[in-house]
């Protein structure tokens, strides 16, 4: 199935052939419009009128400085986004961002995030969502437990605050890389062998599969870590573990492995408010 994917970063326009696994109905989504200049100035008019809140790390501070290179080129797209540790409900028309949580705890990223929606529930908020990043889930993580977490919480927001769309977000990924003839004895033995340990983005992975199963076509899913380890070129980036095939960040849009850089960060942020684009 082919789809056209402009990437303004580059300043041209690619064919990007996406994998089949990728267009699922949560995907088709943020597939609506091809490029930010399609979506109508009505549709954008309407999403800058929205009650935003986004619960984030660095991965996600990234995105965010996508978003303000975009809006700074498309004078069309009228986004207040604003950064503040209380986010004032009371008034419309708000992008409200901001770190919640601990890296290395999703359980108090999730907390969090439950907290700031009650502080702000005699306001509406239109749209709320937040993510996790790829260092609160390792190989050790017990994912089962985590996702059961989530999923309680989730449903619990959703009935208390029925007008909210809940966003849910797939956890970010590292790029692979080739372990040394010294990790590849220690992951023999069961050792972990590092940030980079592949073991780490298989858990992140087989999470990932548990949200969308979950959510797909059923609530509003942004699959960032589909969206991460897709080339330009439309291939997959992905490596493989007993037997299996597993997804990674592609190595172009990230610097150190995990954070995206300029590339990554305008990429990912134009999918994003395509994505939110398409739910107006």
């Amino acid at each position: 199935m082919k789809v056209i994917l402009y990437l303004t970063l580059l300043g041209v326009s690619l064919t990007m052939s996406v994998p089949e696994a990728y267009t699922q109905e949560n995907a088709a989504n943020h597939l609506k419009y091809n490029s930010i200049k399609e979506v109508p100035g009505t549709v954008w008019e309407q999403l800058g009128k929205k009650k935003i809140f986004f619960g984030h790390q660095s991965v996600g501070k990234n995105i965010m400085e996508g978003m303000k290179d975009l809006l700074a080129e498309n004078p069309e797209i009228v986004i207040r986004i604003s950064l503040t540790s209380e986010y004032h409900t009371g008034q419309k028309g708000m992008f409200g961002h901001d770190h919640i949580g601990k890296n290395e705890n999703p359980e108090s990223k999730i907390s969090a995030f439950q907290s700031v929606v009650k502080k702000n529930e005699k306001v509406l908020v239109d749209m709320a969502f937040f993510k996790l990043c790829f260092v609160d889930i390792t190989r050790k993580t017990d994912i089962s437990q985590l996702f059961d977490t989530y999923k309680t919480t989730m449903s619990q927001l959703r009935r208390q605050h029925p007008d909210t769309a809940f966003v849910h977000f797939t956890v970010p990924l590292l790029k692979k890389s080739t372990p040394s003839l010294k990790a590849r004895v220690k992951a023999f033995f069961g050792m972990d062998t590092g940030f980079f340990d592949k073991r780490h983005n298989v858990r992140r992975n087989e999470f990932n599969q548990m949200l969308l199963a979950e959510y797909s076509g059923k609530e509003p899913v942004f699959d960032l870590a589909g969206i991460e380890s897709l080339t330009p070129e439309g291939n997959r980036e992905s490596f493989t573990s007993g037997g299996q095939t597993y997804y990674s960040l592609f190595p172009g849009y990230t610097d150190d492995g995990g954070h995206l850089n300029k590339t990554g960060r305008r990429y990912v942020a134009e999918q994003f408010l395509l994505f939110l684009a398409a739910m107006i």
